[in-house]
């Protein structure tokens, strides 16, 4: 889709104010942020790897989770480095290119990470309520569909979002209040109605939040019924485990959104929504390869023969 921009607004470009009001903690911020996607690239690349050279981990589960390393590695990379730059550059700016670009693949992530999620709470539903019959089930053309599916949902929703943008006019003023162009930022610095985006965006939101939660709690719903009714304790445990990581990351996850869609749109509070967009910007996309390794056996097996076979080419 070929879109004209320059006729859309006569302004060429914002400033980002970020964290700017905040001079003495510049430095300490683009440390903290810095170490985070570096642990984020190297944990979700470490993620893929592992699943692709273990046979073991090829499987339904770990075919989504590959996935969800993928997303994390691409959400991340769609708004930390610019993050960090504008903590240690004098200007600040980004095009209204960059800018419409920046905010079409942060929204394409975020709703497709979302949908991964439901999709994930799905594939755990199949594996405890009914695994003896879970690789027939999940098979490998209804794992691509679904996965397809996602993807799919995730480019339509930012496609429309981005287009509603492109209608606006902006002020000349050109400031955004925040470190990247998100959404609620965006629309700050419109002059024209944004009633229609507005609208657009509303029911985008609740949409894609409502049918991935209701996947999700649905499918846990029935998990919670079938381990309550299993007679062995050994059973329950192993089948508790399977699905503690994914509900980790799942509350996480809509626990920040949800937290986000709690701030009151008022000036005042602007810190919070940068500090809550910094939250589900960088940090979930490192926390989720730790919450899916550190309780796994065979992804810990992995990686510490890995780390022996370097050692033991390094030392012959």
């Amino acid at each position: 889709m070929v879109l004209d921009l320059a006729n859309q607004s006569s302004v060429t470009s914002f400033i980002l104010v970020g964290f700017s009001d905040y001079p003495q903690l510049q430095e300490p911020l683009f440390l903290v942020f810095l170490t985070i996607y570096t642990v984020t690239l190297l944990g979700n690349s470490g993620i893929l790897v592992v699943i692709r050279i273990n046979p073991k981990l090829h499987t339904p589960m770990y075919f989504f989770l590959s996935h969800l390393s993928f997303l994390d590695i691409c959400y991340s990379t769609v708004f930390t480095p610019k993050l960090l730059e504008t903590l240690t550059a004098k200007e600040r700016m980004i095009s209204f290119r960059g800018c419409m670009t920046q905010f079409f693949f942060g929204c394409a992530c975020v709703i497709t990470e979302m949908f991964m999620l439901a999709v994930m709470a799905y594939d755990r539903f199949v594996a405890v309520c009914n695994p003896l019959l879970y690789t027939v089930a999940m098979s490998p053309k209804l794992c691509a569909l679904l996965v397809a599916g996602t993807y799919t949902w995730g480019a339509l929703c930012p496609v429309i979002l981005t287009y509603s943008l492109l209608q606006l006019t902006y002020c000349p003023s050109k400031v955004i209040n925040h470190f990247g162009c998100e959404y609620s930022a965006i629309i700050s610095v419109s002059c024209s109605d944004p009633s229609f985006s507005q609208m657009a965006c509303l029911i985008i939101s609740i949409l894609s939040e409502a049918c991935s939660l209701l996947i999700t709690l649905a499918s846990y719903v029935v998990i919670v019924v079938t381990i309550v009714r299993m007679p062995s304790k050994g059973g329950l445990k192993k089948a508790f485990s399977t699905c503690t990581s994914h509900l980790t990351a799942i509350s996480i996850f809509h626990g920040i959104i949800l937290l986000l869609y709690c701030v009151p749109s008022s000036k005042s509070s602007w810190l919070l929504v940068k500090v809550f967009t910094a939250l589900y910007t960088v940090l979930i996309p490192m926390l989720n390869p730790l919450i899916y390794s550190l309780r796994n056996k065979d992804v810990k097996a992995t990686v510490r023969r890995l780390i022996k076979s370097k050692l033991c080419s390094q030392s012959t």
